[in-house]
This record gives C-alpha cells, sequence and structure tokens, in this order.
C-alpha cells in the first residue's frame, strides 16, 4: 500500500520483521566492525549469528552510524512510492551520530522530511515507530502521528541488567552511569535509559544472576503503571531461556495486553555485551 505519510528509522529499532512489514517501515542499518570486517545490522549479521561470533572470537567489536547517502537513499524510496512526507525518528542523539546523518539527508530529500530524536533505542524506540504507524492506519495526519509517538516516547521505561560492564564501558556513551559501574565491576549492573534526555542512567546493582533477574523485573514494574493497559517487550542477548522465563513471569502477574520476546539487534548488543536481559515498554494513557 501506499503512504503518503513514510516512516523511516535505524536498526537500533529492534522492531520484529513481521512489523516492519505489516506497517511498511523502512529500516536503514548502522554497521558492525569486527577487526577489518564490516558487517550491516541486521542484513548480513544477525542477532543470533553476532553473539556467536562473539563468544567464539572473544574481542570487543564497534559500530558506525549509517552514512547520510543510507538515509537518502530511504528518503529517495519512499518518494517513488508515492510518499508525499517522511517522519523519520531514530535512535537517541545522546547515544549515536545516527540523527545527524539523517537531519544532513533530509536536506537533500525530494520530499519534506521530519527527524525526531527518539531517545531511546531498541524497542524504547521501536514502540515510538509503531504507534505513529497505527495512528497512520487510523487516519492520523503528520502531527497526530508525531503525537502519537510522543507520547510513547514520554512513557517509555526500559531497564536493562548486563551480565558484564566490559562492553558498556567501552563504548564511550554512559556518562555518569560507567563512573558509578565501574566501581562494581564484580556485581551485575542495572542500567535504564532516561525518556527525557535519551540519557544512560545507573540504578540497582545485583551481586548475582539470580539477583539482577529479580532487580530488573522490581525496578521495571516500579516505574510502569501496572493499572493500565501495557505493551512489552523482553530483550536479550542471546539469553532466550532466561527471557522466556521473565515473560511468562510477566505474562502470569500482569497480563500484558501486548509482549513479545526479541533478541537484541547486533549494534546494541556489541555495546551491552553477551547475555544482558532487559524490560521495555510502556503503559496507555488513562
Amino acid at each position: 500500500m501506499t503512504q503518503s505519510i513514510a516512516l523511516v528509522t535505524d536498526s537500533t529499532c529492534d522492531i520484529p520483521q513481521e512489523w516492519v512489514q505489516q506497517y511498511d517501515i523502512s529500516v536503514v542499518p548502522l554497521s558492525i566492525i569486527f577487526g577489518d570486517e564490516v558487517y550491516q545490522d541486521g542484513v548480513d549479521l544477525s542477532g543470533q549469528d553476532f553473539y556467536r561470533r562473539l563468544a567464539e572470537k572473544k574481542q570487543f567489536p564497534t559500530t558506525s552510524q549509517p552514512a547520510p547517502g543510507a538515509f537518502l537513499a530511504a528518503f529517495k524510496r519512499a518518494a517513488e512510492k508515492g510518499a508525499k512526507e517522511i517522519i523519520a525518528i531514530t535512535i537517541s542523539a545522546a547515544m549515536s551520530g545516527t540523527i545527524e546523518s539523517a537531519r544532513r539527508a533530509a536536506e537533500e530529500s525530494p520530499i519534506p522530511v521530519h527527524v525526531v530524536n527518539g531517545q531511546n533505542n531498541s524497542m524504547g524506540l521501536g514502540w515510538q515507530l509503531i504507534a505513529a504507524a497505527r495512528a497512520r492506519e487510523l487516519g492520523a495526519s503528520l502531527n497526530g502521528m508525531l503525537q502519537a509517538a510522543q507520547r510513547v516516547r514520554e512513557q517509555m521505561v526500559y531497564y536493562i541488567t548486563l551480565d558484564t560492564i566490559d562492553f558498556l564501558s567501552r563504548g564511550g556513551r554512559i556518562a555518569d552511569a560507567a563512573r558509578f559501574l565501574n566501581s562494581f565491576l564484580q556485581i551485575k549492573p542495572l542500567i535504564y535509559v532516561k525518556p527525557d534526555s535519551g540519557t544512560v542512567g545507573a540504578s540497582i546493582p545485583a551481586r548475582s544472576r539470580k539477583g539482577a533477574l529479580e532487580g530488573l523485573y522490581k525496578e521495571f514494574f516500579r516505574h510502569i503503571p501496572v493499572g493500565l493497559p501495557l505493551h512489552l517487550t523482553v530483550l536479550h542477548n542471546d539469553a532466550e531461556e532466561e527471557a522466556q522465563a521473565l515473560a511468562e513471569k510477566v505474562r502470569q502477574e500482569f497480563n500484558p495486553v501486548e509482549m513479545f520476546i526479541s533478541i537484541t539487534s547486533p549494534v546494541l548488543g556489541a555495546h551491552t555485551g553477551p547475555r544482558a536481559v532487559a524490560l521495555c515498554g510502556y503503559a496507555e494513557a488513562a
């Protein structure tokens, strides 16, 4: 179906492929770099392949934002399909320079592009795109779509427990959280994304894996209004059994209206490391 308002995002969004297709969302990949080998996130390197390679190689990969030309190509494709305007929502500007590539591309786009700082990553970003797409399906205007994404962005709750701080501390994007967590290298860190700034904060760490998962659960549900309909994602960095168990616990206690499990994109995995587990989502406004 031709959409008059196209949606574009980047590969850190972790939106399930079936939703990418269903809602006609264009995803621009970031890059993963292992030594002299460069892969496109989610295109020629899947999450499963990435975490397997991470375990085998035991090396720290690096990541790179898309070039402006990658966004421009996506904008041109949208115009060729009949779009009159584009909404491009990207990973937090505090976490990546991806938004600057989108802004530079927007200057050359054949149709107007509204570039939005998603102030988040993974499904903290992805849920915003889904909200905008669903608003579009209901006949919303451009402003209505932007407002739908903004409501979700402001309500987003996203907590991540890490099995190691090694990857996060090398990424250079965690500011105050790094200084706090670096003194707890033998403890399982718990971090969260601040939706008002798109930066990472440090929460209460744990001394064991079991304690870390319990802490993740408690802190997440302490910060989300559980009396409202919940839209949630359980995310993991190749820790599927633990993610499944966590999802089942959530279903039994809170019965969210929408929830799925997803492996985290390689780009995000490069900064959070193997066996990270996260809860991400929002409550519908009353």
